[in-house]
C-alpha cells in the first residue's frame, strides 16, 4: 500500500522504505563489526560466528523485502543539485550496493555449506546447504566473502560521504529524505 505523499512529504521516501534502509544499515554495521572481530579473536570465534550467521540471514531477508518494497515504491525526485552524470553514478552505485547486500550473505551461507558444517541461525534454525561440501569451493567462497566485506565497507563509506556532502556542503536536504 502506497503511503500518501502528504504523510511522507514530497521529498521523502515512504515510511517502509526508511525503515528498511535504517534496519539494513544497523544490520550491515553489526555484521561487519562482528565479522571483522570474529576472524581476529579466536577465543570468541564460535559464539560470534553464530551471531554473525544469524545477522547475515536477517540481512538477506531484509534486503529481499527491501527490493520488493523498492519495486513497488519509487524514490522521491532528487534535489536539483544532482546533475545528469551524478544521477547515473548514483543509480549504478546503488545497484552495486544492492548486489553486494545480496551476494555477501549468500556467499557466507555457501561458504559455511562448503565447509561441511551445518548452517545454524538463531541457535536453532538449520538452513539447508546451498553449496557442496568441498574444501576448494570453501576456500574460494571464504576469499570472496572477505573481499566483498571490504567492498561493502568502501561502498557504504562512499554512500555516507556523498549524502553528508550533499547535506552539509550543498545544503540540499539529501539526508532528510531518509529521516523520520
Amino acid at each position: 500500500m502506497e503511503v500518501p505523499a502528504a504523510a511522507t512529504g514530497p521529498n521523502k521516501f515512504t515510511a517502509p522504505s526508511r525503515i528498511f534502509h535504517w534496519l539494513t544499515a544497523v544490520l550491515i554495521f553489526a555484521a561487519l563489526l562482528i565479522g571483522f572481530t570474529m576472524v581476529n579473536w579466536l577465543a570468541g570465534y564460535a559464539a560470534l560466528r553464530v551471531i554473525h550467521m544469524s545477522i547475515g540471514a536477517l540481512v538477506l531477508l531484509v534486503v529481499v523485502l527491501r527490493m520488493i518494497n523498492r519495486a513497488r515504491h519509487h524514490p522521491p525526485a532528487w534535489p536539483p543539485t544532482i546533475g545528469r552524470r551524478e544521477g547515473k553514478f548514483v543509480i549504478w552505485s546503488e545497484r552495486v550496493l544492492y548486489a553486494l547486500l545480496l551476494a555477501q550473505p549468500l556467499a557466507g551461507w555457501a561458504m559455511v555449506s562448503a565447509s561441511g558444517r551445518p548452517v545454524r541461525v538463531f541457535g536453532a534454525l538449520r538452513l539447508p546447504p546451498i553449496a557442496p561440501f568441498n574444501i576448494e569451493v570453501f576456500s574460494v567462497l571464504r576469499e570472496a566473502h572477505s573481499i566483498m566485506a571490504y567492498l561493502l565497507v568502501a561502498v557504504v563509506a562512499a554512500h555516507v560521504s556523498a549524502v553528508l556532502a550533499h547535506t552539509i556542503v550543498l545544503g540540499d536536504g539529501m539526508l532528510r529524505r531518509m529521516t523520520f
